[in-house]
């Protein structure tokens, strides 16, 4: 082994503060010098390129474009880009790859706290929950009334969920136990897992007509992208609820819009949008039927730790050239 001084400490370069947790791992680990931009608001292009400069391992944020300008500006000391998300399509791969740089991501630690929070936005959207609320503080709240707020339950339903991996896994065993009487799914391939939720590969046309309630969990690709079009919602029932807590860009928001304000559709719940943060004038927010979240999903303060400690993990492998808890099969 090389003597600690023999060598230069190797430059790590993070774009956000992030929390304690990876912090602490990488800056204990005695292997690098590590820039951060020290703010909880998102690194200009400018100062990323500047800091990425000459660096050996670059933590990131889903937030952070990294294409091949960033690349440029790094440079061939590059070794590592480690992510703290479970999604990547904001790292440019196919550039990565043919780079040789190696791909850290955060799977499956965020898989429970973003699963609680769809079946949380499914409930409070079918629910009408934020109009509830809204009502006792305006003073909208009069007598009991047999039909006012009246949303659609789980009970005896139909799920239809797009993208049965390990998020949308996860969201189907949490609403089974809710009485959902069938659970439907679409995607490239059957699966085996879905046996365990009692799952019926189905195809999407199929989902859409037969769903109460859609839930979309399925990663932003070519094939993914605008799925759920004009075309899309056309074929849902009108008292079908929409979640999505994918990506915002599976959405087309304007169709969307005219799905929810038309009542070709009941309901939406979004953790996502295009662009986040959503302008507070978009029309969508003019919705009651409407429920959107700042983009929550992974948002439990022992996830969101547990996610900087896997990242910061897999950036020290990288620079090490040793075997990732997480590496992405690029």
């Amino acid at each position: 082994m090389m003597m600690q001084g023999a060598r230069q400490l190797m430059k790590v370069y993070v774009t956000r503060r992030i929390p304690q947790e990876g912090m602490k791992i990488l800056t204990e680990a005695g292997v690098c010098k590590v820039s951060v931009w020290d703010s909880d608001e998102p690194v200009p292009r400018a100062e990323l390129l500047k800091g990425v400069a000459g660096a050996h391992g670059l933590l990131c944020l889903l937030s952070d474009r990294i294409d091949t300008e960033v690349l440029d500006a790094a440079g061939p000391n590059l070794k590592v880009i480690s992510t703290l998300s479970v999604g990547f399509d904001h790292l440019a791969i196919n550039e990565i790859k043919k780079r040789g740089v190696r791909v850290g991501y955060t799977p499956d630690v965020l898989t429970d706290a973003t699963a609680e929070l769809t079946v949380a936005l499914l409930l409070a959207t079918a629910r009408r929950l934020p109009e509830g609320i809204d009502e006792v503080k305006s003073g909208g709240w009069s007598s009991w009334k047999p039909l006012w707020l009246c949303g659609y339950g789980l009970s005896g339903s139909t799920v239809g969920v797009i993208g049965l991996g390990r998020i949308g896994l996860a969201i189907a065993r949490r609403l089974k136990p809710f009485g959902v009487k069938r659970l439907l799914y679409s995607g490239r391939s059957a699966k085996p897992q879905a046996s365990e939720v009692e799952g019926e590969y189905v195809p999407l046309d199929t989902l859409l007509t037969e769903s109460d309630f859609i839930v979309v969990s399925c990663s932003l690709t070519p094939e993914t992208q605008g799925l759920c079009n004009k075309e899309f919602f056309s074929k849902m029932k009108n008292t079908a609820v929409f979640i999505n807590s994918s990506r915002g860009s599976v959405v087309n928001q304007e169709d969307l819009y005219e799905a929810l304000s038309s009542g070709q559709i009941a309901a939406a719940g979004l953790d996502v949008t295009t662009p986040e943060p959503l302008p507070t004038d978009h029309p969508l927010l003019t919705l009651k039927n409407c429920v959107i979240l700042p983009h929550i999903g992974s948002a439990t303060y022992s996830t969101r730790g547990i996610m900087a400690e896997l990242s910061a993990n897999n950036l020290l492998a990288g620079l090490g050239g040793a075997a990732m808890p997480s590496e992405l099969a690029l």
